[in-house]
Formats: structure tokens, sequence, C-alpha cells
């Protein structure tokens, strides 16, 4: 799940630690990591299926866990070797028992901090700032150092209250109140978003590592393909679809290009796709992975417990809309392929469907178990524990039955154990650090929480939001688009989102957007950064797998995932996500919204593109933006009048014969 979004420039998984020479000192610290990281998933499995412990406790033995895994993983600088002996080796070491140190004194402490609480004692304040210190640090390596200065800044401005201008006055803290509220309290990092992150986040990150260590990955990619690969452009279609499958598990934007861009970017550029354009449309679909349900990155699960909204509730909301922004990426890539006269391909070429179910069923099992663990009222932190454990025995019991069907293996159980044995292990290890972003993201944005609360910087915020918007909406939520990419080039996708929905998501709720739909609109905007230039973080990693031009690929996917800026338009006016006192999601009104955004949306891209059925001409493409403008603005009538003129406009383009078939040859790609 990843986030469960990263940044995302730094998403990429660690390098498994492979130590090289004979130097102890190195070969320990391999197996220390292997040993913290299969010990850590184990620990969020125990206490999310057996027992739950203390928040202060769970989240404090997480993050010491999280904070040794980045010290040993990540290079205080970048060109130092982490399998040679050097002092910044025994530095991380260090850092690690400091990480250890801090975290253990809360555990050990517990009830003398609760008793003490601001009457703190000398050791108190001293663990408070070192630990602080250590996210900060996690955070410049993990993260870079745009988020770690606005922390830093966020712990100045706390300090230098009185010395602000007027606007953000406020009357200053000290060093030790804000060192042990950030600390030793769950006011700070060990708030709601390192619970949330030590919590549901964690065992959904694990699940997504263990479905693609088991092969899901593959299945989902080889079944997207042979569900689109004989249509128009069928590799892209796939990408689409196998970026939507493996998307609804992982939830991480770069993640996903890294997972099935290796594959279906070579694809598309093999039936002709020009490489920037085969980028884009990864970085494209891999970003709706982070929108599409049942799992949709740290936000969704951070947006449950910010709104108190059951996140059942969160994702039955949310599928009509990620499900309209891949129909848009789809209508961008068909047209694309349309354009250019890319066929799809043959049939004896690509998987057959039938091969890749029977192959492959069983890792559509735990999906259907995980959705009905949580249709059935399951706490997402128990659905996520049955889902791995699902995944987990149903994979090796297919496994165990296929290796019985081939006799001459029979005799060799103790190889199977074996490796089935190193398989969870990896899936274990590979679990903990895919979280390892999300989680220090997290602990770093508790420090910025922490100090917007202490100070009451959230109220000045959206004052000033309401101010500058002069209290119209419209203007409102490109602020706030606005800030949500400027942030986006520095944080990960839930680092933005937490500090979006904690600055910003009050100014839209004062102007009378219900409270979910006020943090979904601030949710789809915080995901902007993966494919707006000029940091499109799911963009650059695209044109890396397609040796392209990075700011080519990035305006082109920036192009493609429109519905990311209209579609939360559309949520702040109309009844989109079926919020309001007198809606349901079965409303008429509701499914009228639905009906008219996505044909808003599909005479859009057709504007854009300047094709539909062939090439548009002048007045069939203004026929197309006015049908457009109709069909996504609020009023019955204009809907009305914009879906006569996207019938208008089609007719055009299927009938008159007089321009049939113009410009309708392919171009060179």
């Amino acid at each position: 799940m990843t986030d469960t979004g990263m940044p995302e420039k730094q998403e990429s998984h660690p390098v498994t630690f492979i130590p090289e020479g004979s130097d102890t000192l190195v070969k320990t610290t391999a197996w220390v990591v292997l040993v913290i990281a299969v010990g850590l998933s184990l620990y969020q499995l125990y206490t999310a299926g057996v027992v739950a412990l203390t928040a202060l406790v769970q989240r404090s033995i997480h993050l010491g866990a999280i904070l040794s895994l980045t010290f040993l993983l990540r290079p205080a600088f970048p060109g130092i070797r982490k399998n040679r002996f050097s002092i910044w080796l025994v530095l991380d070491w260090i850092l690690v028992a400091l990480s250890v140190y801090c975290t253990f004194y809360i555990c050990n402490n517990l009830s003398e901090i609760f008793d003490r609480q601001g009457d703190w004692l000398f050791q108190d304040r001293v663990v408070s700032i070192m630990g602080v210190l250590l996210v900060l640090e996690a955070c410049r390596r993990v993260i870079g150092i745009f988020m770690t200065g606005i922390c830093a800044m966020s712990i100045v401005y706390a300090m230098y209250g009185p010395y602000m201008p007027d606007l953000i006055i406020h009357k200053g803290y000290s060093v030790e109140r804000i060192a042990t509220t950030l600390w030793l309290t769950t006011e700070g990092i060990f708030g709601l978003p390192i619970g949330v992150a030590a919590t549901f986040v964690f065992v959904f990150v694990l699940f997504g590592a263990i479905l693609e260590t088991t092969g899901g990955g593959a299945f989902f990619i080889d079944m997207a393909y042979a569900l689109t690969g004989r249509f128009s452009g069928g590799p892209a279609k796939a990408s689409v679809v196998a970026s939507g499958f493996m998307g609804s598990v992982s939830g991480s934007a770069v993640g996903n290009v890294a997972a099935t861009g290796s594959f279906t970017i070579p694809m598309m550029k093999k039936v002709g796709y020009r490489p920037h354009m085969a980028g884009a449309i990864e970085a494209a679909a891999s970003t709706g992975g982070q929108l599409m349900p049942p799992i949709m990155g740290a936000g969704a699960f951070l947006m449950a417990e910010f709104t108190h909204t059951s996140y059942l509730t969160i994702i039955k909301v949310a599928l009509v809309p990620a499900i309209m922004y891949y129909v848009t990426v789809l209508v961008f890539v068909h047209y694309e392929a349309k354009k250019f006269g890319l066929k799809g391909q043959p049939g004896d070429s690509l998987p057959k469907i039938t091969h890749v179910i029977k192959n492959g069923l069983h890792f559509i099992l735990p999906v259907l178990i995980l959705i009905y663990v949580l249709v059935s009222n399951y706490s997402p932190m128990m659905a996520g524990f049955i889902a791995v454990v699902s995944t987990l025995g149903i994979s090796i019991l297919v496994n165990f039955i296929r290796w019985m069907l081939a006799k001459e293996n029979r005799v060799r159980l103790s190889g199977f154990a074996a490796r089935e044995g190193r398989l969870l292990i990896k899936a274990l290890e590979n679990g903990a650090k895919n979280a390892v972003m999300v989680s220090v993201a997290c602990a770093a944005a508790g420090i910025i929480v922490g100090m917007v609360s202490l100070t009451g910087m959230g109220l000045k915020f959206s004052s000033l939001v309401m101010e500058l918007s002069f209290g119209i909406k419209m203007l409102a939520i490109l602020l706030i688009a606005g800030a949500s990419l400027v942030l986006g080039m520095g944080l990960p996708v839930t680092a933005s989102y937490i500090v979006l929905a904690t600055l910003a998501g009050p100014a839209l709720m004062d102007m009378g957007v219900p409270v979910l739909v006020a943090h979904m609109i601030v949710f789809w905007y915080s995901q902007d950064s993966n494919v707006t230039p000029p940091v499109s973080l799911a963009s650059f990693a695209g044109a890396a797998i397609a040796k392209a031009s990075p700011m080519r690929t990035a305006f082109a996917s920036w192009k493609l995932a429109k519905g990311l800026y209209i579609i939360p338009l559309v949520m702040a006016y109309r009844p989109l996500l079926g919020m309001g006192d007198q809606y349901e999601l079965m409303h008429w009104e509701v499914i009228l919204t639905m009906i008219t955004t996505t044909l808003g949306l599909v005479a859009f891209a057709s504007a854009l593109e300047r094709f539909c059925i062939r090439k548009a001409t002048v007045p069939e493409t203004v026929l197309f933006w006015l049908a457009a403008a109709g069909l996504l603005w609020t009023s019955f009538w204009t809907e009305a009048a914009g879906f006569v003129l996207l019938m208008i406009a089609l007719a055009l383009q299927q009938w008159s014969s007089g321009r049939q078939g113009a410009g309708a040859s392919p171009a060179t790609p």
C-alpha cells in the first residue's frame, strides 16, 4: 500500500542488503536488517489479529524498528556505500542504538510518563529531543530535505510565535514543551498519522508484498493482457487495467510504475507507441491505483480516522470516481491508438484467459476475502490481517498440491518446505522495507500536525484561504490544488494529504462542503504531483523505463490524467459521492451526476485530443468543448444541452460523409 503512498522520488524499494567481503560488522548488519524486518512484520501481524497493545507502546515499537531499518538501509549521504566498513556504518549503528533506547524508554516508563504529564524529568526532555532529531534525520534520508525543512520550520514557528507576522502570531513555546509534546504524547510524532501507519497501513503493505512475492503481480498483468491485448492499442489498455488491478492492492503510484511498467512499457513501444507516451500512460494509470478501492494507499485509512467514517464507507463512495478516472485514461489511450493506427496484438501472442485463470485463480480469492471481511464490518486492521493470512495459506496450499501432483518431487518434502520458507521470509522482509517510507513520512508529518495543533495554525490557515478566495468555493479549491502541487514536489502523497487535510480541509468545510467530500477533494489533489510538471515523480519513473524525455513524459501524463483535476471539482458542487442529508448512493440525482460526469469527461478528452471516431474538424471540436462544459456544469439544463451537443458532435463524426475518414490515416509515431 503502499503510501500506501512515497516521495515518491525515493519510493523505490531499498536494495536488499548483500554484504561483500569478510567484514564481521557488515555481515552482522545484513543479518540484523533481515531479523528486524521479519520481526517487525510478525509483530504487526500479531498486534493486528491477536493482541492489541496500548497506542503509545504499539506505535513506539513500530517506529523504533522503522528507524532502525532506515539507518541501516539508507546511507547518510549519496555515494556512501553500506556494504563495507566505514565511520558512517558505525554512526548508523549508533543511531540505531539511540532509536531503540528512545522507544524502549517509552515502553519501560509508560505509567510514569502518564502520571507526570507536564511535570517532566530531565531525562524525559533529553530523550524527547533525541527522538525528534532521529525522526528528522530519518526523514532527511528517506524523503529528502524538503519535508525535513517543513518539519524544522514548524518547530521554529512554534518556538518563535511572538515574533511572527500578525496574521500568524502566537504566544510561543519552549523547547521542552515542544519536544515532550512531540515524543511523549499522542499529539505529535506518535499521533494519528503514525498510528494509522503502524496498524492499518502496514498490514496492507505486507499484503501487497506477499501477493507480489507469491506471483500475484504477474497474474494481474497477464490477466490484463488477456482481456485487452486484442484491442486497438492493446498493450496500453492492458497497462491501464493492470495498474488498476495492482493499484487496488498496493496503493503506490511509483511502485505501480516500477512493478507493471517494466512489462507494459516495452510492449507499448513494441507495437508503435512513442516512448514518452508509453511512459506517460503507465504513470497516469498507476496514479489511479491510489484512488481505486479496496486499498487506496495510506491516505484512505487516514481519511477514515480524520472524518470518523468507516473504511467501508470510504471505499464505497470512492469506487465510482476512481472508475471515472480510469475511463478517462482509457479514452485518451484509445484516441492515441486510433490516431496512429496502432493495432492490437495477435491472439496467439497473448496469454490465454483460461490458462491465466487456471494458474492464478487463487490470487483472486484473497482479494474477494478482503472485500467480504470489509463488508462484514470488521476493522480494516483485522481485514488486512485476514487478507495476509489467507494469501499465505492459499498460496502454500496451491503450491503443495502442485508439488504433490509432480510425482518426481514427492520424495523431496524438505526441499518444498525450504522453498516456501524462503518465499515467506522474503515476503515478510519486503513488506517491512516497503513500509519504511510511509511510516517515516507519517512520523515526520506528526511533527507538523503536532505543531499546527499546538499553535492553532490550522484555524489561521483556514481563515487565510477564506480571505484569499473571497469565500468562493471554486477559488478555494484551486488554491488548495496549487498548494498540493507545491507540497507534492517534496512530499510523498501521504504526507501531502495529511498537511492539506490539517490546514486546508477546514476551509472547505467552512464553505459548506461536507466533511468527507472535503477530505476526498484534498485526497485527490494530493495525488497530482505524481503526474504534474515540473516535478511529476511517477512520470519520471515511467520515463526512465521508457528511455524517454522526463519532461515530455510529464506533460503527456499531465494530459492523460485530466480526470484527476476535474472530478474533485464535480465532487464539490454535485452529489457525486452521495454525500449530504438528502442523498444516498442510489439517489436519482447521484446516478445522473455519475452519468453526466462520465460523458463530460469523454467529451473533454475528445475536445482536447481533437479526435473521437475520427479526427475532429474545428466546428466538431467546438461542439465537444461546449458539450464538456455543459455536462460538467451544475445545472440540469446545461447538462441536457451538453448531452444534445455531444450527440450532435458524434453524429457529425459518424455520418458526415464528406469528411468521413479525414485525417484518420495513421500518423507516423
